[in-house]
């Protein structure tokens, strides 16, 4: 709720985001007409001011800023590239941050998103899924081609993880000018059985690499998602991981020892890291050995998203930067606020946030602060301790109050008592990906001055 940022990190009214359109059916805001981010923004408005309405995505300045910088300074002194994964947000404001603080680029899941990040003006995004559409492979080409004719360095980054898909990305770029092609790296994906995508074995996936060479593509290296090979935090489920990590490093020197890549370029590794970045940036980095015994220099690519709001749930339970020597833990940015509806009974609350506006595939939201009217208006949020969220419906949570919770002691009087329809409560989140795609834009805020609105592509 509190925190500063120097005011020159206010995003200017030419911002490309500010130009963007809301108005009267955009969520969280209460709009008579058409309007763009800048009119919202004039006048620094007030989360309490007419222009916003409950429930409301509201994300801390100051802690947007602490997270971002920390996962870019420990990326800068491991040596480690970082692609951020936008599907978390997929907002251009908040990428925008990314970008400044040094990210190579962005990281995407589909065609979808890349066209969208692409149109955002981002010139390197990798694409961490196999591209199998010919209408998408051909959008790609063009694309290319476009920044190719504009003298402009772009490139995309693609996974692949069958022949087939092999077959119809070289067909598909079989007329395009050398130079196009070169704008294009491709990354064999190593998988695990029961998980994700990928290829199931290190024999599968040189196959693939070989098909790839010969295809006459860029073959930049070898990806994966660290994130299918164990659930938690254990001895045991790190030192999985890490196992995991050295086979993807074994896979690539392989490619290497073939001349499959490695030979004009750096050999590629690329890992998630939102769980494990602690295993990744202990496992992946540092060169391999080339056939001749000479040292392949290596790329380390990781493609970290959720951490820029981080959370108050599975995140903070599986926080790497805790287990990284030097970093500092990050904190929940992203508040989601639902006016109490009703008091119906002692020991319960129900408020007007649900299913359609907050996450709860891992976890249901936890309640943090308390907003109460008075006469005068809105009062400062306080602490709310001693509550436990209990269900959600489509449009309701059910807030149970005096929980014998840890922190229950905290509240001064029963919970029950301080808790009154018309007051506002806010809600920390588990998995903000599942949050932000529940909204079209979020108040970015500095106690109560909104400082930005962060619009929210699908």
């Amino acid at each position: 709720m509190t925190g500063t940022t120097d005011d020159a990190a206010r995003p200017a009214p030419d911002r490309p985001w500010a130009h963007d359109a809301v108005g009267p059916r955009t969520k969280g805001l209460r709009l008579d007409g058409p309007a763009t981010v800048a009119d919202v923004l004039a006048g620094s408005p007030r989360v309490t001011d007419g222009a916003f309405s409950w429930p409301l995505l509201t994300l801390d300045d100051a802690t947007l800023d602490h997270n971002v910088g920390v996962v870019a300074r420990v990326c800068a002194e491991r040596g480690v590239e970082h692609a951020p994964h936008v599907k978390t947000t997929m907002s251009r404001a908040l990428f925008a941050r990314q970008a400044a603080a040094g990210a190579w680029g962005a990281t995407v899941a589909t065609p979808a998103q890349l066209r969208t990040v692409r149109d955002w003006g981002v010139p390197r995004v990798l694409l961490a899924n196999e591209l199998l559409d010919p209408r998408e492979i051909a959008s790609l080409r063009e694309d290319l081609a476009r920044a190719d004719a504009a003298g402009r360095a772009d490139e995309v980054w693609l996974c692949v993880d069958s022949p087939h898909g092999v077959e119809l990305l070289a067909r598909g770029l079989a007329a395009a000018p050398a130079a196009v092609r070169a704008r294009l790296g491709v990354l064999v994906e190593l998988g695990v059985p029961g998980g994700r995508t990928g290829v199931r074995s290190t024999a599968a996936a040189l196959d693939l690499a070989r098909a790839v060479h010969a295809a006459g593509l860029r073959l930049l290296g070898v990806t994966g998602y660290e994130g299918s090979v164990a659930g938690g935090t254990s001895a045991d489920e790190l030192a999985a991981v890490a196992a995991w990590c050295d086979g993807l490093r074994d896979l690539g020197a392989a490619f290497v020892r073939e001349g499959l890549a490695g030979v004009d370029e750096p050999l590629v590794l690329s890992a998630g890291g939102s769980s494990f970045l602690d295993v990744v940036l202990a496992e992946l980095p540092g060169p391999v050995a080339g056939a001749d015994g000479r040292e392949v220099e290596v790329r380390v690519v990781v493609r970290s998203g959720a951490y820029v709001t981080h959370d108050h749930g599975f995140y903070s339970r599986t926080d790497p930067w805790s287990r990284i020597p030097g970093a500092e833990p990050l904190q929940g940015a992203a508040t989601v606020w639902g006016q109490v509806l009703s008091v119906p009974e002692p020991g319960l609350a129900v408020c007007g946030i649900g299913r359609r506006d907050v996450s709860f595939d891992i976890d249901l939201p936890v309640a943090l602060w308390l907003r109460s009217q008075s006469d005068d208006g809105w009062l400062p949020a306080r602490e709310l301790a001693g509550t436990r969220v209990t269900a959600l419906n489509d449009q309701h949570l059910y807030l149970a109050l005096d929980a014998d919770e840890a922190g229950a002691s905290q509240v001064t009087g029963p919970a029950t008592a301080q808790v009154r329809p018309g007051d506002v409560v806010g809600f920390g989140i588990s998995h903000p990906c599942t949050t932000f795609d529940r909204w079209r834009v979020a108040a970015v805020v500095r106690g109560d001055e909104v400082v930005d609105l962060a619009t929210i592509d699908l």
